[in-house]
């Protein structure tokens, strides 16, 4: 999918990609443990080889030494068909580069593992331009909110069924950065953030789940 616009350093994008013919892409734990392991891995100007680790000390790898990032992540989410990140262009390419590495090394583990080849994303991965403040702040809400549409899909139409059951999952789901904003345990996982690179929205635990409670409870329109 073309774009219509270039990605600039400094600036801030939602990126996104899916299954082929939208075919699941993350089919057990492992699956998705090694998509964050990638996530870590592959924002370095140096090579990890994920690989490497993963038979025995897949922990480590959220904390081996890496040179120069080229994107800074502040949000991320991983779905059973698809993935959402936002990012900041730290160097020139660098987003490009980052989701190169990505998509590629992704690939080609999911291949192996499951004894398929060919293509495992719908070509090109999409971006969409974060302009105002407004747009980037509802990025945090949006994609972190879309592990709901595991367990009801009205949510985003506002038509929850048990907003409470909605706010539980959410708080336990392991594949996104949603913990990492409400919960001041740290995990492993953390390193994955740059939170520093974006706007301090979030300052406290609070803020962040507000955030998240008022649209749970349709107070504002973060999601029109």
């Amino acid at each position: 999918m073309s774009r219509n616009f270039e990605l600039s350093v400094d600036e801030f994008y939602h990126l996104y990609d899916r299954g082929v013919e939208k075919r699941e892409i993350f089919l057990d734990n492992d699956d998705h443990i090694r998509f964050q392991s990638l996530l870590y891995a592959c924002n370095s100007t140096n090579t990890i080889h994920v690989s490497d680790y993963w038979d025995h000390s897949r922990d480590s790898i959220f904390s081996l030494p890496k040179e120069e990032s080229i994107v800074d992540i502040g949000a991320y989410c991983l779905m059973p068909n698809h993935f959402h990140l936002l990012v900041k262009e730290k160097i020139e390419g660098g987003i490009s580069l980052f989701m190169q590495k990505l998509i590629t090394g992704y690939t080609m583990y999911f291949n192996k593992k499951y004894e398929r080849r060919g293509a495992l994303f719908e070509g090109t991965f999409r971006a969409k331009y974060l302009d105002t403040d407004v747009y980037l702040k509802y990025q945090y809400a949006y994609i972190h909110l879309n592990p709901i549409g595991i367990i009801d899909k009205g949510w985003k139409e506002k038509k929850i069924a048990d907003k409470k059951e909605a706010k539980e999952f959410l708080s336990k789901y392991l594949y996104s950065s949603y913990m990492d904003y409400s919960d001041n345990q740290k995990r492993t996982e953390s390193t994955i953030l740059n939170k520093s690179a974006f706007p301090e929205y979030f300052a406290e635990l609070t803020e962040f789940n507000s955030m998240i409670n008022e649209w749970l409870n349709f107070e504002d329109d973060v999601l029109e």
